[in-house]
């Protein structure tokens, strides 16, 4: 008999196919954000805990798709920071994928719910 999936691991599981649309959709409100600023814009979305690790790859995944683009930009109290910007395309990806979304989560209730 198999034992059920932690609740943790299937929510790591949901991320996983949906990140790429809560990035774009969190550059949406920010206008821009560097990738740890973008961190603390998801964790106030709900998302704690996610690491660079985890949203620098989509990040560039992103931009090599041309949804996203960035630039450095010098600050007066640090180091450079690469700056991430959502490109028209990224608006486009992430209307296209908030109406899927929706679709989604409304077969996901009745399925749930049926």
């Amino acid at each position: 008999m198999s034992r059920p999936v932690p609740r943790a691991d299937r929510e790591s599981q949901w991320l996983k196919g949906v990140l790429d649309l809560a990035v774009l959709a969190a550059l949406a409100r920010e206008g821009s954000a560097y990738g740890y600023g973008l961190l603390g814009s998801l964790a106030e979305a709900g998302l704690a805990g996610l690491k660079g690790g985890t949203v620098y790859p989509v990040l560039g995944r992103l931009e090599d798709e041309g949804l996203v683009r960035s630039e450095w930009v010098v600050g007066g109290a640090g180091p450079a920071r690469r700056y991430f910007f959502l490109t028209a395309a990224g608006r486009a990806a992430l209307d296209e994928g908030r109406t899927g979304w929706t679709a989604f989560a409304g077969r996901m209730t009745t399925a749930l719910e049926g």
